[in-house]
C-alpha cells in the first residue's frame, strides 16, 4: 500500500486522471473507467484519503517514511541500487554521469537518514524486495 501511494501521487503529478490499486476487484476498474471517461478523476478510497492527510498535515498510522521526499530521479537511482546496479551502470542508463549518481545517492542518504552507504543500500534492497513481493 505505501509503494501504491507514492506511485499514485507521482502518477496524478504526471497527469493521469486516476489511480486504481493493483489489488482493486475488477467492478472498481469499471467504475474507474467510467469515471475517468465522463471527465472525472478516480483514486481508491484508501489512495484519496492518504492524499487527503498529506494535504492537511495530519499523519495516519503509517506516518511518513521520507521515501515520499525523493524525487523521480532519486527514487529511479534508488531502485537500481536495490537491483544490485553498479554506480557506473546507474550512470549508463540513467544518461548521466557517475557524479551525478553519486550525488543523488548522497541525497537519498540525507533524506532517509542513513548514516552510510552499507545502510543505503540494504534499505534500497529490501525496498526492491518489497515492491516485487507484493506484485
Amino acid at each position: 500500500m505505501h509503494d501504491e501511494g507514492l506511485y499514485a501521487e507521482r502518477a496524478l503529478r504526471a497527469g493521469a486522471r486516476g489511480y486504481i490499486m493493483k489489488e482493486a476487484a475488477a467492478d472498481h476498474l469499471v467504475t474507474a473507467v467510467r469515471k475517468i471517461l465522463s471527465g472525472g478523476i478516480y483514486l481508491s478510497e484508501i489512495i484519496a484519503s492518504k492524499m487527503i492527510e498529506q494535504l492537511s498535515g495530519v499523519r495516519g498510522k503509517t506516518g511518513a517514511t521520507g521515501i515520499e521526499n525523493l524525487t523521480d530521479r532519486e527514487l529511479e537511482v534508488l531502485a537500481l541500487i536495490g537491483e544490485g546496479v553498479a554506480t557506473k551502470n546507474i550512470a549508463d542508463r540513467l544518461s548521466i554521469s557517475a557524479r551525478t549518481v553519486e550525488a543523488h545517492r548522497a541525497h537519498i542518504k540525507e533524506k532517509l537518514d542513513f548514516s552510510d552507504g552499507a545502510a543505503l543500500v540494504k534499505y534500497a534492497v529490501q525496498w526492491v524486495e518489497g515492491k516485487s513481493n507484493s506484485g
